[in-house]
């Protein structure tokens, strides 16, 4: 084990070496000049088109699977996990509170790269015979860059197939686990086996089992964690500006060692902040869109706005909340890491009560986190081999996800870690390489919105 850590190490030193890290933010800058900062400024639009999107328009019924919100819903099902409690406590502990900031700086460009593979993957989505909607990085790829650039969309489907065990399932289950040991004294195996049940239960009903689960779940937890999150930083509102004053200066000096903590570079806080930040909101991994194919939607460009709310919910929202919760609380020099580290940040706000809602909050947010990717996996597996392969990989799927509850979660952020790197770069190159059919398609969009303004305004 020993030996497989320093190999899979060395790699990730690699893969998330300051090239990654120019990649995921230069693509998301390069995507966001040149839709003019359209995914911000049209941030209500995005809004008022989730809300409209709880329901297909006439005309649209047979144009996926599920409803707009529920797409958002499924997509956020799989990023709004780990990576909002465990993930922020992460970056913070390794980087320091100026990782933070580098995490809102993928996020903001993330809106622009969120927008864009979900206006490809609509755009460039198959169809079966049974009318089954497929989309996203190896079909944009396939069908939009051409044979020439196949390899790049089945290394990206290989990529997510195995990523997805790590990042969407036993790093997941391995969180739950840990954090349900330590607040409730549950043993690692029983809370892996409960879940692996509970995961099968719905896996049972495809896509559209998962997105009613999603949609129901995710915002009822959601809206529960920020209220707490809120509570937190009500309690400790006068602490919040010395906070922000942490998260802007460390995000560009170094941070001293204090208490438990080590102290850490700039680059660590650059380094753990983009990566925890990809990690959570998943902007540039490929992930999303694949959802976001599946929806019930005519219009690639309208399915974007939508699509982009998934990164500013995620790490704008929740993980702010997270990350200023364990700032202000102190518990940040502690020593403590991961679930633990929220889980003590809450608790030493709200004595007795905050330890076991973080403990609540994870296990659901997880739950729906397996979910969410184990539709990703399937839908990568089908590009490679055929539906015939979906009820193996299920199989898989679900007794993977005891195994991830029982094992060292250090060698399972590290695996996820590096897999996640690797699914990001061909889609990275795709959407770059892509970027044109997307500016493209928002011009024709906006200038079609333009004109039936103006005919209304002349009709009046």
């Amino acid at each position: 084990m020993e030996t497989l850590t320093e190999i899979i190490g060395a790699i990730n030193g690699i893969v998330w070496g300051p090239m990654m890290l120019v990649l995921i933010l230069g693509v998301g800058l390069f995507l966001m000049l040149g839709l003019r900062l359209m995914p911000i400024l049209k941030l209500g639009t995005g809004f008022k088109l989730l809300w409209q999107g709880r329901s297909s328009k006439s005309g649209e019924e047979n144009s996926g699977e599920i409803s707009p919100f529920q797409a958002l819903m499924t997509a956020l099902s799989a990023t709004i996990g780990t990576g909002n409690i465990a993930g922020v406590a992460t970056a913070v502990f390794m980087g320091g509170p100026g990782a933070l900031f580098w995490m809102w700086c993928t996020a903001l460009v993330g809106m622009a790269t969120k927008f864009s593979e979900a206006v490809l993957a609509v755009k460039y989505r198959e169809v079966d015979e049974n009318g089954n909607h497929y989309g996203g990085p190896m079909y944009y790829i396939k069908n939009g860059l051409g044979s020439k650039w196949a390899w790049l969309g089945t290394t990206f489907a290989i990529f997510g197939a195995i990523a997805g065990f790590g990042i969407g399932n036993t790093v997941q289950s391995n969180s739950v686990a840990d954090v349900l040991h330590s607040n409730f004294g549950l043993p690692p195996l029983i809370t892996g086996l409960v879940l692996m049940g509970l995961v099968g239960a719905v896996l049972i009903g495809g896509i559209r089992r998962i997105g009613a689960v999603a949609s129901t779940l995710v915002p009822l937890m959601a809206i529960a964690y920020l209220f707490a999150g809120l509570v937190v930083l009500g309690i400790n509102a006068d602490k919040i500006p010395d906070a922000l004053s942490l998260v802007f200066t460390h995000a560009f000096t170094p941070t001293a060692a204090t208490g438990g903590f080590a102290g850490a570079a700039v680059w660590a806080a650059i380094r753990f902040g983009v990566a925890r930040g990809v990690f959570s909101n998943e902007a540039g991994l490929g992930s999303a869109p694949i959802a976001h194919a599946a929806a019930r939607t005519k219009d690639p460009v309208r399915q974007g706005m939508i699509a982009m709310l998934g990164t500013f919910l995620d790490t704008i929202i929740v993980c702010s909340i997270t990350g200023l919760v364990i700032i202000t609380t102190g518990v940040w020099t502690s020593g403590v890491t991961g679930a633990a580290l929220t889980s003590a940040a809450f608790a030493e706000a709200l004595p007795g009560v905050g330890n076991y809602l973080v403990a609540i909050s994870l296990a659901i947010f997880a739950f729906t986190t397996i979910l969410g990717w184990s539709f990703y996996g399937e839908r990568c597996i089908v590009f490679l081999m055929g539906p015939r392969a979906v009820k193996p990989y299920r199989f898989l799927w679900i007794v993977a996800v005891p195994v991830g509850a029982t094992v060292s979660l250090d060698f399972i952020w590290l695996v996820a870690d590096t897999l996640n790197a690797m699914m990001a770069l061909p889609n990275l190159i795709a959407l770059a390489l892509l970027s044109p059919v997307v500016f493209k398609l928002v011009r024709e969009y906006f200038n079609r919105e333009k004109e039936a303004e103006q005919a209304k305004t002349v009709t009046d």
